[in-house]
């Protein structure tokens, strides 16, 4: 039986997403859940990465039901929950078919990125808001977000892991940006089909950027789409992980 799991975590004091020797990041503590429940080491396989700090509402992962272990999908939620950090929590999981992947059967997902402009940020959104207390031009935050939507080449807007080949494709579809404006401050989301690594916090530290008027708007537009073989220009600046949330994992 394949299980899929929705996971909401608090990034703050996580290193992520990612297994890593430290063991200190939501895959770990899941895993060693699953491990202590099933009575045996188990493998999951999430949508996708989100870096340390960064939060998510509802991350998905898989994973397959050692032989032997009939517990019905529903009880594995209070069963896993009850061996996790109050900081991640499996909100679902249900049974899905043996070929469900949770990163390759996505369709798309969406980010939300929060901006707060408080004089003063509150405690209850330290680790949660980028706290940019100088006047922001909504306009033109707008306007620069608007920029990304369609299918361009986001190298610039897009860190490197260390692996890309010259044949690493950079494009990706931006199917739809919003900006909220919340009590506090605005609420920046991306839709697409899939996302570079750090390119939603790239696309909004350039967003950021223009709305403050250290960068035109026509800036950020140039560094869509360059043509090979020019010296690529980059995103200036990467907005800190505090604010972005993974939103949602869409599947067929």
């Amino acid at each position: 039986m394949r299980l899929k799991l929705t996971i909401a975590y608090d990034g703050a004091g996580l290193a992520g997403w990612q297994a890593q020797n430290g063991g200190n990041t939501v895959q770990d503590f899941i895993e060693k859940a699953i491990a202590e429940t099933a009575k045996q080491p188990v493998r999951i396989h999430g949508s996708g990465r989100t870096d340390a700090g960064v939060h998510a509402l509802a991350q998905v992962a898989h994973f397959d039901v050692p032989e032997g272990n009939s517990m019905n999908p529903f009880n594995w939620v209070p069963a896993l929950n009850t061996k996790l950090p109050a900081a991640v929590r499996v909100m679902a999981c249900e049974e899905v078919a043996d070929d469900f992947h949770a990163r390759y059967s996505a369709k798309g997902k969406t980010y939300r990125y929060d901006l707060s402009t408080e004089p003063v940020l509150s405690p209850f959104r330290a680790g949660r808001a980028w706290h940019l207390p100088r006047q922001l031009d909504p306009y033109t935050l707008r306007e620069a977000m608007a920029v990304f939507e369609g299918r361009h080449d986001f190298e610039a807007f897009g860190a490197r892991r260390g692996y890309e080949t010259e044949e690493t494709s950079f494009v990706r579809t931006v199917t739809q940006v919003d900006l909220e404006e919340i009590g506090w401050g605005w609420r920046l989301r991306y839709r697409g089909e899939g996302f570079l690594y750090k390119m939603v916090r790239l696309m909004t530290g350039a967003a950021v950027q223009a709305a403050q008027g250290r960068l035109r708007v026509d800036q950020v537009l140039a560094l869509l789409d360059q043509a090979p073989g020019l010296a690529l220009g980059k995103s200036p600046y990467c907005a800190p992980p505090d604010g972005l949330f993974l939103e949602s994992v869409e599947y067929a």
